[in-house]
């Protein structure tokens, strides 16, 4: 049967119609050596980050996909009817013992940010970072030291908690949602408890079914046009409208990819003509998007090094971490203090009852 249209004469048409045309060629090559190169051009100024639950696994905190390992595979003891019912709003408010168990889990306090966090922070120390737009709500990139103007927590945080009622919106802080909650034991004697909290605040985390912060869209619409490297770590891109964001970026502007597989790449219509839609490493149109498949932990240090910063990123991680563990060992020492007293005042009162 003879087509009378060729490849190329579609993929004109459609750029024309949609415009779809590729962009710029920006980097020498589709390699993290190409990306380095960019970076220290001097042309690269506006860099956004996009991170996922991979940020954090080297830290202690599970992803949600992984096989064996991800969260959604170790919630048999919740007795879900299905593993994404524990982040599901209209689940949460007939059964909220089982988020807030996990919640206990996973409160923030217990782990210390990663390489790849520190490695955004050195972007930002550097004025390389417009913005982290983050799935995770560990807050372990407030902890690395991004404040809350670097940052799109677009599912929300643990960091702040408000009062249901749109009469009073009053902001509980980090602290007092773990020493009024999560140091509270879930069971059935406490279960109207919980429930009975719920009523009256609730976390600053974005549960599906639920739209996202006002912010998330406002911001995104600023940031993306004049993005000039998008870089992509330890996501699935599988949730939306998250994972769209990777299409937020202009034409020409280069993104890479640091996962342990690849994901988001073009739908394959769209990429059988060359147009975005979605990632494209491999075709023989491709031109700005890099795979660097490792650990985001791995593939932020190899980046580092080849800008010349990796003997800085180590000792950042180095003297941060120690600053946690200094910090972490005062507030043991304090508490220690606190219940020796406790204990004392409580064993003399005993004794003047006798």
């Amino acid at each position: 049967i003879y087509v009378p249209f060729s490849v190329d004469f579609l993929r004109s048409l459609f750029s024309r119609t949609l415009g779809l045309s590729p962009g710029e060629k920006v980097l020498d090559e589709l390699t993290l050596d190409g990306v380095a190169r960019y970076i220290l051009s001097g042309k690269c100024k506006n860099i956004i980050c996009m991170v996922g639950a991979g940020i954090s696994t080297s830290a202690g905190i599970p992803d949600f996909r992984s096989p064996g390992t991800g969260l959604y595979a170790n919630l048999q003891k919740y007795n879900l009817p299905y593993p994404e019912a524990i982040f599901q709003i209209d689940y949460f408010k007939k059964h909220p013992e089982p988020f807030f168990a996990l919640a206990r889990e996973l409160y923030p306090g217990q782990f210390k940010p990663t390489v790849c966090h520190y490695f955004m922070r050195m972007l930002k120390d550097k004025g390389l970072l417009t913005r982290c737009y983050s799935q995770n709500i560990d807050t372990l990139e407030r902890v690395a030291g991004l404040e809350g103007e670097d940052l799109i927590e677009a599912h929300g945080t643990f960091h702040t908690s408000h009062c249901v009622s749109f009469l009073c919106r009053k902001e509980y802080s980090m602290d007092w949602m773990k020493s009024t909650v999560l140091n509270a034991e879930i069971s059935l004697l406490n279960y109207s408890h919980f429930v009975l909290l719920w009523m009256y605040f609730f976390l600053d985390i974005v549960f599906f079914g639920e739209n996202l912060p006002a912010r998330f869209f406002t911001t995104m619409k600023m940031d993306f046009p004049r993005c000039d490297l998008l870089i992509i770590m330890g996501t699935s891109l599988q949730v939306q409208p998250f994972a769209s964001l990777v299409n937020r970026v202009s034409n020409s502007c280069p993104r890479l990819l640091i996962n342990m597989e690849k994901t988001g790449q073009s739908e394959f219509g769209m990429g059988l003509f060359g147009f975005g839609g979605g990632m494209d490493f491999d075709s023989d149109k491709a031109y700005r998007d890099v795979a660097y498949l490792s650990t985001c932990d791995d593939g932020c240090m190899a980046l580092a090094e080849l800008l010349g910063w990796k003997a800085e990123l180590e000792e950042m991680v180095k003297r941060e971490h120690a600053l946690i563990d200094s910090k972490d060992a005062k507030t043991k020492d304090k508490e220690a203090n606190q219940s020796s007293r406790s204990t004392g005042a409580e064993a003399g009162k005993s004794d003047k009852t006798e």
